[in-house]
């Protein structure tokens, strides 16, 4: 089924993310993170983490294409979207904040030895009451 693309309006010298809420083959949140022209995905299985004191898992999988930037279609829906700022990246740790609809929020992206976690840093953005949606 095709599904819905709206049209980009993430500022073009930053490069845009979209963390789409995916309904199957379980309820989960996808991370998405546009770089080197596609969009680097990782799959979170329990949503972004709310709290500083726990990460969450982060499974990569196969980098999608920039169009599904807005995609939606019956089993996915676009929870936010908005650019990225990388601030450091290591061979296992990317340090980034997302700039999305309400707001920014930083994160690391954690490389262990089988899959990523997803870190909600200490350290966040000025008025930082908003964010991604968790």
């Amino acid at each position: 089924m095709d599904g819905e693309r709206a049209p980009r309006r993430e500022p073009p010298d930053h490069p845009a993310f979209v963390l789409h809420d995916h309904r199957k083959p379980r309820p989960h949140l996808d991370l998405r993170l546009e770089e080197g022209g596609v969009l680097r995905s990782w799959a979170l299985p329990r949503g972004l983490p709310v709290d500083p004191r726990g990460n969450r898992l982060a499974v990569a999988v196969p980098d999608h294409a920039l169009d599904h930037l807005a995609y939606t279609d019956a089993d996915k829906s676009v929870a936010d979207t908005g650019w990225w700022e990388e601030h450091d990246r290591t061979e296992r740790r990317i340090l980034f904040t997302l700039h999305g609809r309400t707001g920014a929020r930083r994160y690391a992206l954690i490389h262990t030895s089988r899959d990523w976690l997803l870190h909600l840093t200490t350290d966040q953005p000025p008025a930082a009451g908003g964010g991604a949606t968790p």
